[in-house]
């Protein structure tokens, strides 16, 4: 999640362990700058973008480090904060809960979080609540400024905390609940044209959970198709998410690989002039995919990877996506514009013969991963 969210979260976890002993101010304060450590690991920087990317939420949104660190950090609290020194456990506590909610909500988003380092190096992402929702931070937010207005806890103090937690908690379970039933309508969908997709994905539009967007895999081409809860009809877009012409690479391209392995499957390779560019389908939608990368140059007729790949940026929305977000929301099935050309007035009409001449050379280019990070 964003990082407001996250200090606030970790605002009122602090106050809701420690708000007794240390003061309602304090708590916030503490829990807040906890709550915001696992992030820091944005600051390391590689050479490599493609690993910039897949290592973020690694090692410093582990669990098992952040039951290895807390009685650490839970000592400095003790020697920092005189009024908990005679409450070590409660450090250890304070310390573990704001590391470890930072995890566990970053793994509800779709980016994917290594809560099992170094046990496991799976980025577990449920994909129920966007990375940045207004109605999960909103009484997080009042909360926390609620304990730092109040300085001392307070019996205002205390009901604010468990009113935070039990609405923040519910949505993230309504989320949950949503993300099912638009599953199951997006399965119903593809079940009556007749098609069986090699994976799909429904995972929420921004800032809402009224709208999901179902990404499917269907060979040479994925499927998006937005789904509102409110309302009944839902809009399919098909598109390309490999070159038309067969590709020639030199020799696998391990930057490929690693997007392919890390974005579980939800890829798209494509040719852009002389340039071999692959994106996340995950994060973003068509065609600003938010983590898009190139990844090899045509020389002569062959790609060959470049080293290190460069991250590609685009426009994050076009004009027209703010209207439709909004309408979809309220159970409306408008067209979108950034994909009205590919646009699917009637999904069981979409030409179902496969591409194998693509996929066949695309297995060409995209070698084994590189090591698990």
């Amino acid at each position: 999640m964003d990082s407001l969210t996250q200090a606030c979260l970790g605002a009122v976890v602090g106050v809701a362990v420690a708000g007794r002993s240390l003061g309602a101010r304090r708590a916030a304060l503490t829990g807040a700058v906890l709550g915001t450590l696992p992030d820091l690991d944005t600051f390391i920087r590689y050479d490599d973008p493609v690993r910039s990317f897949v290592l973020h939420r690694g090692f410093s949104h582990s669990l098992l480090v952040h039951l290895a660190v807390s009685p650490l950090l839970g000592e400095v609290l003790c020697r920092i904060w005189s009024g908990l020194r005679a409450h070590r456990a409660l450090c250890w506590l304070l310390v573990f809960a704001c590391l470890s909610t930072h995890a566990l909500l970053d793994a509800a988003t779709i980016y994917g979080t290594q809560l099992l380092w170094p046990l496991s190096t799976h980025p577990f992402g449920v994909g129920s609540i966007f990375i940045i929702d207004p109605l999960y931070t909103l009484p997080l937010a009042v909360a926390a400024i609620v304990a730092v207005a109040a300085g001392a806890w307070t019996e205002r103090v205390r009901r604010a905390t468990l009113a935070a937690l039990l609405i923040s908690t519910g949505y993230l379970a309504w989320s949950l609940v949503a993300q099912a039933v638009a599953t199951e309508r997006s399965r119903a969908i593809l079940e009556r044209a007749g098609i069986e997709p090699e994976r799909l994905l429904v995972t929420p539009m921004p800032f809402n959970t009224l709208l999901w967007r179902a990404i499917v895999i269907d060979g040479a081409r994925y499927l998006n198709i937005y789904v509102p809860l409110l309302g009944e009809g839902a809009t399919a877009y098909a598109h390309r998410r490999l070159p038309r012409a067969p590709l020639v690479c030199a020799r696998p391209i391990e930057a490929a690989a690693t997007l392919a392995r890390f974005s579980k499957g939800f890829w798209r390779l494509l040719e852009d002039g002389d340039r071999l560019t692959m994106a996340d389908l995950r994060m973003g939608v068509t065609p600003a995919y938010v983590f898009t990368f190139e990844v090899a140059t045509r020389d002569g007729g062959v790609f060959r990877a470049l080293v290190p790949p460069e991250r590609v940026t685009y426009e994050r929305s076009r004009e027209g996506d703010v209207n439709w977000l909004l309408e979809s929301m309220a159970g409306g099935a408008p067209v979108r514009p950034g994909e009205v050309r590919a646009r699917l007035a009637d999904l069981s009409a979409l030409d179902r013969a496969p591409d194998e001449e693509a996929l066949r050379t695309v297995r060409s280019c995209i070698g084994p991963a590189s090591p698990a990070p």
